[in-house]
């Protein structure tokens, strides 16, 4: 039997990453008798690291409850588990194109603005920097 304290630092994180799955139902100590206080023990520590472990990996916490839940009914959670990766998979590949596409229109930007010089925003402009891109991708005016 532990504290949140003592599993906190046994698993290496904040004791308050432990209270707060406490709270939220991801742990669940019992109560010492003699004064009350929720007390863990090492099947709490392995849940602990297979939360962090899951963190790790970019499953929420909701998911995590779901995975926990699945395997306490006797079901394994595993096929479950490879479709949320393959679909994050997915969804990580999209975003990294999306950044690199957006990185490389901020470096064509800063390029093209090193010939600019500053300005003063008037009736008509804010930011003439950011204007140009917008004029050049728009072609409003």
């Amino acid at each position: 039997m532990m504290t949140a304290g003592a599993l906190a630092k046994k698993i290496d994180v904040p004791v308050y990453t432990v209270r707060h799955y406490t709270r939220i139902g991801l742990l669940k100590p019992t109560r010492n008798p003699g004064n009350g206080y929720k007390v863990y023990n090492f099947s709490d520590a392995v849940r602990l690291r297979f939360i962090m472990a899951a963190k790790d990996l970019g499953f929420t916490l909701a998911e995590i409850s779901h995975i926990l839940d699945k395997a306490k009914r006797g079901s394994s959670p595993c096929p479950m588990v490879r479709e949320i990766v393959e679909q994050r998979i997915e969804e990580n590949k999209k975003k990294i194109r999306e950044m690199q596409k957006l990185q490389m229109k901020m470096e064509k930007s800063l390029d093209a603005w090193t010939a600019m010089e500053n300005s003063m925003p008037n009736g008509d402009s804010i930011c003439h920097l950011i204007e140009s891109v917008a004029d050049v991708e728009n072609k409003i005016f």
